[in-house]
């Protein structure tokens, strides 16, 4: 007999992505682990130009990669519309997160114990997104790319690599893995449908 899946809308696990994965990469920076690969040439940029925060700077390279999406396709594609909205929103909750982790008690247990937490909720929320039949944020899509462009920002701007810790090798060579694993998981179990899938 073939168990049935529990459905879930593909909405409200949007919403749940974009306040945890917020959270998992200011968690991240916080560990001292280095900044999650998502976020990390957005970290760049506001480390060399301080000049707005690293939630702003993310919505500015969010923009800047779904207008590049519509040039390189060469048309109009409703859908990044939807991304414009969820980039806006997941660099508004990355603000609202540094507000308070920046007051959470630091020591190298505690740090350890933020990476693991961190690192555990990026990458459910990942694999969530990947499956909650809506546009993802782009920049979860190479988060290899990413680091290596943060390391070459500070590195030629700052004279010295800024913002990349272990953590950060370790998840952008690790996390594809597990977020496949939990992928799976999430396949034999979860169904997801939302306003796009029904109009399939």
């Amino acid at each position: 007999m073939q168990e049935s899946k529990l459905t879930i809308r593909g909405e409200l696990s949007l919403l749940l992505v974009i306040i945890i994965n917020s959270l998992g990469v200011v968690l991240m920076l916080h560990s001292g682990s280095g900044i999650s690969a998502i976020s990390s040439v957005p970290y760049a940029f506001a480390d060399v130009l301080p000049v707005i925060t690293l939630g702003a700077w993310t919505e500015v390279f969010q923009v800047s990669l779904v207008l590049s999406l519509m040039l390189l396709s060469k048309r109009f594609v409703p859908v990044y519309l939807f991304s414009f909205v969820v980039g806006s929103a997941f660099s508004a909750m990355i603000d609202v997160h540094e507000m308070w982790i920046k007051q959470l008690p630091q020591s190298l247990t505690l740090d350890i114990i933020y990476f693991i937490i961190s690192y555990i909720v990026i990458c459910f929320g990942v694999a969530l997104a990947n499956r909650c039949q809506l546009p993802i944020i782009p920049t979860d899509l190479f988060p290899r790319e990413l680091a290596a462009i943060t390391a070459a920002m500070t590195f030629f701007f700052l004279g010295r690599v800024d913002g990349l810790g272990f953590g950060t090798i370790l998840a952008a060579f690790t996390m594809g893995k597990v977020i496949g694993s939990i992928g799976e998981y999430m396949d034999k179990h979860v169904k997801f449908v939302s306003f796009l899938s029904s109009r399939a």
